[in-house]
């Protein structure tokens, strides 16, 4: 199992110093969160890529529904390539809250999850290179015939965390079916409350059987699929605190510190930089 955490609240320069601290203290990965309106992840992940050498960058997550697909391709193709390949995306419909609404209208989960699937697909299509094209009900992109970027580092493009949120007693699991076409799965359970994923070591293992399923009938192998367990270890924000071995035996291939529940404070970045120093929960 590797070990990541998602910072709650830091300014732009604290996120890069948690970098890293995270990488000298044998972390894994540091990952940053995309609202409407707010800080500029990108920014912080780029200074973060040019500030440390091993440690792996990501978004926890990315709402796809609210981005420009192209910017979104542009922004991670420069942090993959500044950090020579070290980025993982994570990606869902995104939390329509008060930021959200300040911005965008809600269009309902059902016209979101066509959003994220066409944003996806214009994302990966355009890192993939040129000529590419798409027409979709959201989007329509045409060849970039000058001044396309590079590649990213990594081919065909950065690796994808896609939400896949488990419908208990449901034989159609569409949300399942998304994540079951990229690299790995955040994995939540329809019934889980605001702040709470609902997640047991019953439904992951219900859960990642779906996963290796439909991915098998796609032909795509399950080995190096990633499975992202988000829980807290410290035990004071959600309902997963148990020890993060636990959920390895059911298949998490990834466990995510996740402290919301901090305050945005200089006295709670005081705290995350002291959890952070302290190590992994290996």
């Amino acid at each position: 199992m590797k070990f990541g955490f998602v910072v709650p609240f830091a300014r732009e320069r604290e996120f890069v110093e948690l970098g890293r601290l995270a990488e000298q203290s044998g972390w894994d990965m540091i990952l940053t969160w995309e609202p409407v309106f707010g800080q500029d992840a990108w920014g912080q992940l780029a200074a973060a890529a040019v500030s440390t050498e091993q440690i792996r960058l990501g978004t926890l997550l990315t709402p796809v529904p609210a981005r420009r697909p192209w910017e979104l391709a542009a922004q991670s193709g420069t942090v993959d390539r500044l950090s020579d390949g070290r980025l993982t995306l994570g990606v869902g419909l995104g939390a329509v809250n008060a930021n959200w609404r300040s911005f965008l209208p809600d269009e309902g989960r059902p016209t979101r999850a066509q959003q994220l699937d066409e944003g996806l697909a214009v994302w990966s299509g355009l890192l993939a290179g040129q000529p590419f094209s798409y027409a979709g009900e959201h989007w329509s992109v045409g060849p970039v015939t000058e001044l396309a970027p590079p590649p990213p580092v990594q081919r065909p493009h950065p690796p994808v965390w896609c939400v896949g949120a488990l419908r208990p007693r449901r034989q159609r699991q569409p949300s399942l079916d998304r994540a079951a076409r990229w690299q790995g799965v955040l994995p939540a359970v329809v019934a889980g409350q605001e702040g709470h994923s609902g997640l047991t070591h019953e439904s992951l293992d219900d859960l990642v059987r779906r996963l290796r399923g439909i991915r098998e009938g796609l032909g795509l192998s399950w080995e190096g699929y990633d499975v992202v367990v988000e829980g807290d270890s410290h035990g004071g924000f959600g309902d997963i605190h148990d020890r993060p071995q636990s959920w390895a035996d059911q298949g998490a291939t990834w466990w995510v510190e996740s402290w919301w529940d901090l305050p945005d404070s200089p006295e709670g970045v005081d705290e995350v930089r002291r959890r952070v120093a302290a190590g992994p929960p290996r």
